[in-house]
């Protein structure tokens, strides 16, 4: 909201007034005048300034002088016209010419305007001295000085107006640009929020329903040669379940991994291979390289969604009989590696992803890693297994203790 507008409005029009006023009483000072001194010509005064007086005071009252500056200018030429037959008749009309100054600059052009300020002093300097008998200096100055003041009040006026103007504008461009902006973050950060939820939900809830899925599949194949076996696997099911659940309610909360509460990143990843080999035929073995370094918890948390989404992918697509998780701490580095024997892929080509057959893993492990400045390999071939490397450096404080102790 623009606070200025109102407060220029109720200026504008305290100056109109006063102008308004100013007018009416230069034209009842020459009345007075006339009256007073009995001349022979005081009765065409007095009727030359009431006529002026009504002529100006038809301008603000007509609504067409204010919306055509055609209108407005015959106005002023009538108003100019019957000032001159007044100058004719006395002297005291001089001084009329101070307020028509500000009319003429205010309703022609500046060329136009200037020029017929000019035209103007220069009409009541000459009738001044025509009416005085003589022409003196001090005659020329009033109208003069006066037609100097108005040009320099007018536009001194006009320059600040249109500076005002020039901000104004500017604020509101600067107000739109922030509200753009505003708006543009605003939807950055949905997208962003979505994006975080999507892996989020990737490498937690979907990667959970899909154990739970295989454990159900395994069941029914056991079933009903192996009851036995499909027990373990509606226990290892139900297992999953109760683990999805925490998740999710975790999830939710916005708080840590369940794994990773009151445990090291090193446990809670020897913790998922362990169940990841009890749940599925696969071999998952953990290997910690190097002291361990506190980390910020958004670094373990990446990590091991980075390791759990690998050895899903590894128990879905890689047909694999051992996977390596290794966590290491090498220099300035930590790194998470997987590592299995399973049927491989092309990196250049990866699974393009589906709502039904998935293919979101890869690209959501790279958006996590790289949102914490991380950095993501992954090296396989066809027939020969993979090996993915998630890596982020150490944080300052944690970088001496892990180059001191190599």
């Amino acid at each position: 909201m623009n606070s200025t507008a109102p407060t220029l409005a109720l200026t504008i029009r305290a100056l109109t007034w006063c102008l308004h006023l100013l007018v009416a009483g230069l034209l009842a000072l020459a009345a007075a005048r006339a009256v007073a001194g009995g001349g022979p010509h005081a009765a065409p005064v007095v009727a030359a300034a009431a006529a002026l007086g009504l002529v100006y005071a038809a301008g603000p009252v007509l609504p067409r002088v204010r919306r055509s500056r055609t209108a407005a200018m015959l106005w002023l030429g009538a108003v100019g016209v019957v000032w001159l037959v007044l100058l004719t008749l006395s002297a005291d009309a001089v001084w009329v010419a101070f307020p028509l100054y500000f009319l003429q600059l205010h309703l022609l052009p500046r060329g136009a305007g200037l020029a017929t300020v000019i035209a103007t002093a220069l009409a009541a300097i000459t009738a001044f001295a025509a009416h005085q008998g003589t022409f003196t200096p001090a005659a020329a100055i009033g109208p003069a000085l006066g037609a100097a003041v108005a040009v320099a009040v007018v536009w001194g006026y006009q320059a600040l107006y249109r500076e005002g103007e020039r901000r104004r504008r500017l604020i509101e461009e600067l107000t739109a640009t922030r509200a753009d902006l505003a708006a543009a973050q605003h939807t950055a950060g949905v997208l962003a929020e979505r994006e975080r939820l999507a892996r989020e939900i990737h490498d937690t809830l979907a990667q959970g329903l899909s154990s739970i899925q295989l454990l159900l599949r395994a069941t029914e194949r056991a079933l009903p040669d192996r009851p036995g076996a499909a027990a373990r696997y509606v226990g290892q099911a139900r297992q999953a379940a109760v683990d999805n659940l925490a998740e999710a309610r975790r999830f939710v909360a916005a708080l840590a991994p369940p794994v990773l509460e009151g445990t090291t990143l090193a446990d809670a990843l020897e913790r998922l291979c362990a169940t990841t080999s009890t749940r599925h035929p696969l071999t998952a073995r953990f290997h910690l390289a190097g002291d361990l370094v506190p980390l910020p918890t958004a670094h373990e948390v990446a990590l091991l969604r980075v390791a759990q989404s690998a050895l899903a992918n590894v128990v879905q697509h890689a047909d694999a009989v051992t996977a390596e998780v290794t966590l290491g701490y090498l220099g300035n580095h930590v790194t998470v590696d997987i590592v299995d024997d399973g049927v491989g892929f092309d990196p250049d080509r990866p699974p393009v992803p589906h709502p039904e057959g998935g293919g979101f893993g890869l690209a959501a492990m790279r958006a996590r890693v790289r949102a914490l400045d991380g950095i993501l390999t992954i090296e396989s071939t066809p027939g020969n297994g993979t090996a993915l490397t998630a890596r982020f450096a150490l944080p300052r404080t944690a970088a001496p203790e892990a180059e001191a102790n190599p």
